[in-house]
């Protein structure tokens, strides 16, 4: 991975925007962030380094996201937010998505300087310490375009090669419409904005919803076909909305039942991880029609599923 540069401060820094000091925030960032800092990047990191030089981790990591959502909404609301494609018409990425990544990646380079860094969209940094920050900027970005709430910023922090990390210290979620700020991970109990969530019960499919979801191109493939009709078609209903940590989030709140997914991005799967197994959930990575899927939910269902596609 190549090192990130970090940009130089701003010769004047605006008066911060005041964040609590709490691993488990009841706010998010502050109605004034836009008239404190407009679309200026480099200002707002500067004053979000002098405001959290001695945070711990969970609470750096919730301040970076509740601060990366609002600056990618507030981006949205502004207009003109120009739109590249990746690989498809759904596959898109914006300048609020480059914004809000770069706000998380520097402040980082300041405040965890030996720690690595991996983002959506390219931001990249080997590590000295063996810790990483993986970094989804938003969450949802076509919903983001389309006016659609159902997106958020989010955030991991994992011992080791994200794609198998040895340890996922914790994960946290925030969407920016709503105000919520999920926390927790396989040591941490999960929480919205610090209230716990509880133990998910336990369920078999066909009692519960089932959030995911495929790719219509994919359809056309019979082996990824097959494998999608044996385990969907034993849920009491799906629910297919565009972003999954939004959706792992409402997995470890209960709101859904079980979540899965195919050839899923560090990224799009250990924040949204960390909350379900912080619910008491099991996350697993399952072959089947020949593709790698992503498995979420109650240790019942998800040994349902395991036994289908075995």
């Amino acid at each position: 991975m190549s090192e990130l540069h970090q940009r130089n401060a701003p010769t004047t820094t605006p008066t911060p925007p005041t964040i609590r000091h709490t691993p488990h925030p009841t706010a998010s960032v502050p109605d004034d962030l836009r008239e404190l800092f407009g679309t200026d990047t480099r200002a707002l990191v500067a004053a979000f380094i002098d405001t959290h030089r001695d945070s711990g981790d969970p609470e750096l990591g919730c301040a970076l996201v509740s601060t990366a959502g609002q600056l990618a909404l507030a981006l949205r609301d502004g207009g003109g937010l120009g739109v590249d494609y990746k690989t498809s018409v759904s596959d898109v990425v914006t300048e609020a998505d480059r914004a809000a990544e770069t706000f998380v990646a520097e402040a980082l380079s300041s405040l965890r300087p030996r720690d690595g860094l991996l983002g959506e969209e390219g931001a990249a940094r080997d590590s000295l310490s063996g810790r990483t920050w993986v970094i989804d900027p938003v969450d949802g970005t076509y919903n983001f375009t389309s006016g659609s709430d159902y997106f958020c910023s989010a955030i991991a922090l994992v011992d080791g090669d994200p794609s198998d990390p040895e340890r996922l210290h914790f994960g946290a979620v925030h969407r920016p419409s709503h105000g919520t700020t999920h926390l927790g991970g396989p040591e941490m109990p999960t929480t919205v904005n610090g209230r716990a969530v509880g133990r998910l019960a336990e369920a078999p499919a066909r009692e519960i919803s089932l959030a995911t979801y495929i790719h219509p191109p994919f359809l056309a493939d019979a082996a990824v076909r097959e494998a999608w009709l044996a385990v969907s078609t034993r849920f009491a209903t799906l629910r297919m909305l565009g972003a999954g940590s939004i959706d792992l989030s409402g997995v470890s709140e209960g709101r859904f039942g079980a979540w899965t997914q195919h050839s899923v991005a560090d990224w799009d799967w250990l924040p949204g991880r960390a909350l379900v197994e912080g619910a008491g959930g099991i996350c697993r990575k399952i072959e089947a029609g020949g593709r790698t899927w992503c498995v979420a939910g109650n240790s019942r269902v998800v040994a349902e599923i395991t036994i289908v596609w075995s």
